[in-house]
């Protein structure tokens, strides 16, 4: 596994090893050594998730807070995504920065998304199925969302209309989660 710095410091774009043959190829999706080795920190993952979603749904930008902040570790099983991540860390110097990038079954690239981050992402095939690992188990009570959309965060999603969840529609603006922890 090799890991590479983003312009998000902590933020971590990992390409695993891949053999590939006649029959077809072989990974480790995980294992704790080479992740340490490769990050330079060891994890300890308690729940994994995975969804399928069509094309053009867009999941996100999803966090939840502390003492319930998850790190992530996220791939695409099959089919691909645009993948962003937003550093939402009040004292880091990139707060409020986001960095994006495709993730997709044949690649086989992950991200690791340390907690400081909402995470989303926009399904660009149909019947993509996405998968992480998180260091903290679901907590309604944490789970917060910043809107997808809002045009103060620039991102580039690429498609004006998504499928998306009515949590997901109804996100907090950032200007307004910035005040809050701030305050804070």
């Amino acid at each position: 596994m090799i890991a590479e710095s983003t312009p998000l410091p902590g933020l971590l774009v990992l390409r695993p090893q891949v053999w590939r043959d006649a029959r077809g190829w072989f990974l480790e999706t995980f294992n704790m050594r080479s992740f340490a080795k490769a990050t330079g920190f060891p994890v300890h993952f308690v729940q994994d998730n995975e969804s399928l979603s069509g094309a053009g749904v867009v999941r996100g930008l999803h966090f939840q807070t502390a003492p319930h902040a998850q790190g992530k570790l996220v791939r695409v099983i099959s089919g691909a995504v645009l993948d962003v991540c937003l550093d939402i860390r009040p004292h880091s110097s990139t707060f409020g920065r986001h960095f994006a990038m495709r993730l997709d079954g044949d690649a086989k690239t992950m991200l690791w998304i340390p907690d400081g981050f909402a995470h989303g992402f926009r399904t660009l095939e149909e019947d993509t199925i996405f998968s992480y690992k998180c260091t903290g188990p679901y907590e309604k009570s944490a789970e917060r969302t910043i809107l997808w959309n809002d045009h103060a965060l620039n991102i580039a999603w690429g498609i004006d209309d998504p499928v998306l969840s009515e949590k997901d529609r109804n996100g907090t603006p950032f200007a307004e989660f910035a005040r809050l922890v701030k305050a804070h």
